[in-house]
């Protein structure tokens, strides 16, 4: 399995800011390695994100997205305390769900 993601998400003023960080190797399918085989490819691709039941991000992601990609992302109606749990799926079926509080900007 891979690293925990590392999710913030801050209030500030109605809306929350949330930015995560994923660990994932994103490989393409289009690289060699050493010995000249083809990387197959491991990619995420789909990023699902809610706070308090509901849907506030949904994402299809593709090959070309970088290697521990990094997603920012603002949504409203949370307040302080809250739980955003955010969830992806790679293309071999592999899953992560990870969560956090939503915090008051400092």
């Amino acid at each position: 399995m891979s690293d925990p993601m590392r999710i913030r998400a801050q209030l500030t003023g109605d809306k929350v800011d949330v930015r995560v960080l994923m660990a994932h190797e994103m490989e393409t399918g289009l690289r060699k390695d050493a010995a000249g085989k083809i990387v197959p490819a491991h990619f995420i691709q789909n990023v699902i994100a809610t706070c308090n039941g509901k849907t506030v991000l949904s994402a299809q992601w593709g090959p070309s997205v970088s290697k521990n990609p990094t997603l920012s992302f603002r949504f409203s109606g949370a307040k302080v305390g809250d739980k955003v749990i955010v969830t992806w799926v790679d293309n071999k079926g592999d899953k992560r769900t990870d969560e956090a509080l939503i915090t008051a900007a400092a």
